[in-house]
This record gives C-alpha cells, sequence and structure tokens, in this order.
C-alpha cells in the first residue's frame, strides 16, 4: 500500500494498524504499507512509475525498497490562486491574506522531504507564476536518459493546464506530459485556480526540510 503522506493526513498511520491486525492473524501473508511523502498530483506521478516497475516483474517487497527510496525524487512547484483559501486553512494570517490580495501575491507550494507541504516563494501576478513554475521545472528536472515523465495539473483551471502543458512541452520537447485534474477533496483545500507541475528531480534529503531549516534559525546556523 502506497500510501498519502503522513505529513498531511493520518492515512498511513490507519494503514499501519489494518497491516499489524491482519498480519497478527496472518503472519504469513505479504503486506507492506510505505508512506510516499506524496500528495495528490505528485503521487500520481510516483504510483505510475510503480505500476510500470510492476509490469516489469519486480516483486513487492522489491517495489517497497524502490518506493523508499524513489520518494525523495518527486519534484513539484505548485501555484495558488487565492490567499483566502490558505486562511480558511489557518496556514496565514487573515491580515496577510487581505495584503496579498490586493498585491495580487500568488503563493508559490512545495512538498518538503518530510512530506509537509511549505511555502517555496511567492509571485506577482498569474502571469509571473507561469513563468516561475517552468523556470522551476527547467532548473531542477533529471532530463538524463532520454523520454522522462511530467505531471501537470490543475483545480478546475484546464485552459491555464494546457497553457502549461504547451510551455514544458516547447522548453522541454522530449518529456512525457501526462494531464492531471486535482478532485474535490484536496481542490477544498487548494482552491480553485491551483496549478502545478511534477517532475523527477533531484534526491531531496540534499537540502534542508523546513523543520530543519526553522530549527538552524532558531540555533543561530
Amino acid at each position: 500500500y502506497l500510501s498519502f503522506t503522513a505529513g498531511l493526513s493520518g492515512s498511513f498511520d490507519t494503514a499501519c494498524l489494518v497491516r499489524d491486525q491482519v498480519l497478527e492473524e496472518h503472519p504469513d501473508f505479504e503486506l507492506y504499507v510505505v508512506d510516499t511523502l506524496q500528495a495528490s498530483l505528485t503521487e500520481g506521478l510516483f504510483i505510475m512509475e510503480a505500476l510500470a516497475l510492476r509490469e516489469k516483474g519486480m516483486t513487492a517487497k522489491e517495489l517497497v525498497a524502490w518506493a523508499e527510496e524513489a520518494r525523495y525524487f518527486v519534484d513539484e512547484l505548485f501555484m495558488i490562486d487565492d490567499l483566502d483559501v490558505l486562511k480558511r486553512g489557518g496556514r496565514i494570517p487573515a491580515s496577510v491574506a487581505v495584503a496579498g490580495g490586493k498585491l495580487d501575491v500568488k503563493p508559490l507550494l512545495n512538498i518538503d522531504v518530510d512530506g509537509h507541504l511549505g511555502i517555496a516563494g511567492v509571485s506577482r501576478g498569474r502571469k509571473k507564476g507561469f513563468k516561475q513554475l517552468l523556470a522551476y521545472y527547467e532548473k531542477n528536472c533529471f532530463k538524463e536518459g532520454g523520454a522522462h515523465q511530467v505531471m501537470v495539473g490543475g483545480a478546475d483551471c484546464e485552459h491555464d493546464v494546457d497553457r502549461l502543458i504547451d510551455m514544458v512541452q516547447k522548453a522541454d520537447p522530449d518529456a512525457i506530459i501526462h494531464k492531471g485534474n486535482i478532485g474535490p477533496v484536496i481542490g477544498s483545500h487548494v482552491g480553485p485556480g491551483m496549478i502545478a507541475v511534477v517532475f523527477w528531480g533531484n534526491d531531496k534529503r540534499k537540502t534542508l526540510s523546513i523543520s530543519d531549516r526553522i530549527a538552524r534559525r532558531v540555533k543561530g546556523d
């Protein structure tokens, strides 16, 4: 079972409880649970690769070993269209949402090495945000070895998704791009207009997690 990140949901802990109960009654049953550290579109790209490996004959145990390593190589950048969504979710104060709305600020988010959602930057306007999404992809995508998989998706903004797909395709003709759509559960957290680019990149463990950065700031490092 490749679980939604424990950093944003209790699904992983619940799955572990179920696994333990099953193994108590059936100790020889082959059942594994892996925290993918991914969510929604990022987990989608991850699962696609896992399915491809399974079709090539990889065993469940081998897939677990692959998943526990590969989960650190999924990279992404999301653009949120409305700061009010983050305010309602308790991630930013109301005053920040109001000020940001007047300045047309669009938050850019990603998922850190611990599977938590964090703010990676901001864009002044949606048009500039598209350029920042593309620039992030071009800088961080792992392109060695020929064709590579990319996921572009959004929340109720199909025209914008097509626009970003076109931008990525022109910048990287070798990319195999998959079009994704945010469902209502995740959509209620990110709001309409959210758009993301997801791809295989560099090892996230080589960069500090958000919690590590905060800890170092407190210590003065």
